[in-house]
């Protein structure tokens, strides 16, 4: 009896034993709300927990846990709205089915739409997007250029180091032929193609997610997309209501503040979002103290379910030290140390930089959404911004050389002025001033995109493309250096002018440019197969107004027009679940810069301008699972008949036609996730960037657009400087436990060469390379840890961006005899930098 009583107990324990190690499975499938197409790598957590798994290629999850009783499962991804679902944990499986996740932001998918979007596995296009939650983590104290130097074909820099001078190159191409665009809005400037970051300082705080276009990209409209397209969509309105607050200080006396509040969306329709921040801090570079203010407004309207209206307003006014250091070698670098700027000095006791750089440009834009029927949309946007600012530094005698030094290297100012107090005495005026050179303008445009279903696979998209800009071109004096005027002659509507500070001196041109332009597309996508093929035409019409040399009633010059075009197309094929492969080719006739028709600082335009032609081949694979993600692309691209111009010695100038080059590659990225916890990402990215042909009998002008002599320019075989060749990253993201996550990202960067000017090839005996600048390599490190406060969640980001203090060399020009000593404009990068965080979301 007790031998059979103590069994029975035996197997009861067993039972109990038995019950409290049961696991229970749960499962379902993530799908996008708006789209339809399910979500991958979506976070499935069992709530206070670390227990979780990810979602599959095809939006499947499947979780197993020992735990019981009542629970709660968060199934989140970023940009959507975050699911939890409550359950009881018993042993019986659970089975979820298909979960809708919906955008966590209004107007969103509208935007998209706008922006020409790319999307994976469908659109032929090499592409890589940074989310949110990358930015917010890794951004630090770098750059918002700077967050995209781990994708491939990408090298970016802070070039002087000033606040707002990060420059970014796309697998060769500076931003003259990178088309930024923000909510599918071009930023370009009409007149140059250049993007001045420094005016989008703001933008990271606004930003929600980057997407870069390798290549001629996606978008419909006709940009400059030749090294590819920088795809900025910003917030919309969020849609719940909320804010945040932030905190964060930084190295070199960094601090930033900054909040956002939601109204969500509220019964009668409207939802309003505002973010606002300051950032402040001394500059890692000697004198490049800074001051930034950014803000974002956008109100959204539901009119009804075919309507919708969104309003967004920008803006970043900005002031910072700037280092362009012209003249400044290796030699100055070793002497003063890295840090070194000498473009500054002291006045009576005071920091007196020579070169400062302050814009404010607000964006404004006017969006409106319309569901005519369930095949057909349209969509548009009409848009204003305007720029205010520039920059500052000499005119007359530019005293900055070995004369006006101190022993330091900086700037003798107090020297400088004490000469204009001299002068003034023998009635004289200041013989060296400070000037700003000021670059306003008003810039307005629309986008208007129609697309419709024609059938269940071919959808037709056709739109109207068209921009006003009038830049204004001046330089004033700021201050005259301890004179009483500043002699000027500048003007010949009145020579011999006393200019005092406020003064317009040296030049006051404006120019004015017109656009038009219309695009089509039409797309195929079914079952494995997507295709497009699309087009673009666009007039661009110059003027010139020009004050100075020209009297009253004859400042205009002739109205100059170029007929422009693109025309591209591609087809992706997913071989199977995971396999997919696509390509895509196009040929571009884009007319050439302002500067490039009226070349020579006069109304007089340049009849021999011609279209720049770029064409282009890509092909691609890629490979998707639900841990590794991989791209693999090929691309090609000939640029032709590229057009500039360059000074030639102090007083003349020559317009350059006809060079050719070719930019080629091969390029790697991926991204293996071994859990919920660990990820690892890769980069590698190989480049051949060339100059095609040499050009003979080159003319060159005088100010007065006297023709002085012919030059020639040797550059066939001659490799294109400016941007590392070569470049690869090794990244890991680990989470320690629940909230506490910390990442490295290791990058290189190797076959840079210097950057040249053209008239320093006119030897037909000098065939060598720019100056190639050594490789180098840099760890950044970042630590984040999510928590709560109360009922709040709170979180610290914390950064340190080249924790091992290595020295090396971002950008330079090429010396004469193309070595390192004789570079001119070497910009060392930052040493080790930090920043730390503190956002409260409510």
């Amino acid at each position: 009896m007790k031998k059979s009583f103590m069994l029975l107990l035996s197997f009861i324990v067993s039972l109990s034993l038995f019950a409290q190690e049961v696991s229970t499975t749960i499962e379902g499938k993530v799908i996008d709300g708006a789209t339809g197409e399910a979500v991958i790598g979506a976070s499935i957590v069992l709530k206070g927990t670390t227990t979780g798994t990810i979602s599959d290629f095809d939006g499947d999850f499947k979780l197993k846990t020992s735990k019981s009783g009542n629970q709660t499962i968060v199934i989140s991804f970023v940009g959507f709205t975050s699911i939890e679902k409550d359950v009881t944990l018993n042993g019986t499986p659970i089975n979820f089915g298909e979960l809708n996740f919906e955008s966590d932001a209004i107007g969103l998918s509208e935007v998209e739409v706008i922006a020409s979007v790319a999307v994976d596995r469908k659109t032929p296009v090499a592409v890589s997007t940074i989310n949110p939650e990358r930015l917010e983590a890794k951004l630090g104290t770098k750059e918002f250029p700077e967050i995209l130097k781990s994708t491939p074909g990408i090298y970016a820099t802070k070039q002087g180091g000033g606040f707002g001078d990060a420059r970014v190159n796309i697998r060769g191409f500076n931003s003259t032929n990178v088309a930024v665009m923000i909510n599918g809005v071009p930023v370009n400037d009409m007149e140059n193609g250049t993007v001045y970051w420094s005016n989008w300082a703001g933008l990271s705080d606004v930003a929600r997610t980057i997407q870069v276009q390798r290549g001629l990209g996606a978008s419909k409209v006709a940009v400059p997309s030749v090294g590819g397209t920088i795809n900025v969509i910003t917030k919309t309105t969020d849609v719940d209501k909320g804010g945040a607050l932030y905190y964060g200080i930084g190295n070199d006396g960094r601090q930033k503040m900054s909040v956002n509040l939601s109204t969500g969306k509220m019964d009668n329709g409207f939802a309003v979002t505002f973010a606002g921040s300051r950032t402040s801090g001394n500059g890692y570079v000697d004198a490049t103290s800074f001051e930034g203010y950014s803000y974002f407004l956008n109100v959204s309207k539901e009119i009804n379910a075919n309507h919708m209206l969104s309003f967004t307003a920008f803006g970043a006014p900005q002031v910072h030290g700037q280092r362009t250091g012209y003249n400044a070698g290796i030699a100055d670098y070793q002497l003063y140390g890295r840090r070194y700027n000498p473009d500054w000095g002291y006045l009576d006791g005071q920091e007196y930089n020579l070169n400062t750089n302050f814009y404010h440009k607000p964006h404004m834009s006017l969006n409106h959404y319309w569901k005519i029927s369930e095949k057909s949309n349209l969509s548009t946007s009409v848009y204003y911004s305007t720029g205010t600012g520039g920059g500052t530094g000499f005119l007359g005698n530019s005293k900055d050389g070995a004369d006006y030094r101190r022993a330091d290297g900086l700037i003798d100012f107090e020297k400088i002025r004490q000469e204009n107090i001299d002068r003034t005495e023998l009635g004289l005026g200041s013989e060296t001033v400070l000037r700003s050179s000021n670059n306003n303008h008003t810039w307005l445009g629309a986008i208007s995109t129609f697309d419709n279903k024609l059938t269940d696979a071919l959808t037709l998209t056709a739109g109207i493309d068209v921009r006003y800009y009038y830049g204004e071109h001046y330089r004033q004096i700021e201050d005259l250096l301890g004179g009483n005027y500043y002699l000027s002659n500048d003007n010949d509507n009145e020579p011999n002018k006393k200019a005092i500070v406020g003064d317009k001196v040296g030049y006051n041109n404006d120019g004015e440019v017109y656009w038009t332009g219309a695009f089509g597309q039409l797309e195929y996508s079914k079952d494995k197969l997507s295709a497009f093929i699309s087009g673009a035409i666009s007039n661009t019409t110059y003027i010139r107004y020009d004050y100075f040399q020209y009297e009253p009633g004859n400042q205009k010059s002739e109205n100059i027009d170029f007929l422009g075009f693109n025309a591209k197309g591609g087809l992706n094929y997913n071989l199977t679940d995971n396999h997919n492969v696509f390509f895509n080719s196009g040929y571009i006739s884009r007319a050439p810069f302002f500067n490039t028709v009226f070349p020579n600082y006069t109304n007089d335009a340049n009849k021999d301008a011609k279209n720049e032609k770029i064409a282009s081949f890509e092909l691609g694979y890629g490979y998707r699972s639900s841990k590794l993600t991989a791209n693999l692309n090929v691309y090609y691209t000939k640029w032709m008949d590229q057009s500039f111009r360059v000074n030639v010695g102090q007083q003349s100038s020559a317009n350059i036609l006809g060079l050719n080059s070719t930019h080629q590659g091969i390029e790697f990225d991926a991204k293996y996730d071994v859990n919920h916890k660990l990820s690892f990402t890769a980069m590698v990215s190989l480049g051949d960037w060339k100059y095609d042909n040499d050009l003979t009998n080159i003319p060159v002008f005088d100010d007065n657009n006297n023709l002085e002599r012919y030059i020639n320019v040797y550059l066939k075989d001659i490799k294109v400087g400016n941007s590392a060749q070569t470049t690869a990253a090794l990244g890991a993201n680990y989470e320690l436990f629940q909230g506490l996550r910390i990442g490295a990202d290791f990058n290189f960067f190797g076959e840079n060469y210097a950057d040249f000017d053209p008239r320093q090839r006119t030897n037909s005996e000098d065939r060598a390379q720019p100056w190639k600048l050594e490789d180098y390599s840099v760890v950044d490190m970042n630590i984040s840890y999510k928590f709560k406060i109360n009922k709040l969640d709170a979180s610290i980001n914390g950064n340190v961006d080249n924790i091992f203090d290595t020295t090396y060399i971002t950008d330079a020009r090429d010396g004469a005899d193309h070595s390192a000593m004789s570079a001119t404009r070497v910009y060392y990068g930052w040493g080790r930098s930090w920043s730390l965080g503190m956002k409260l979301k409510f």
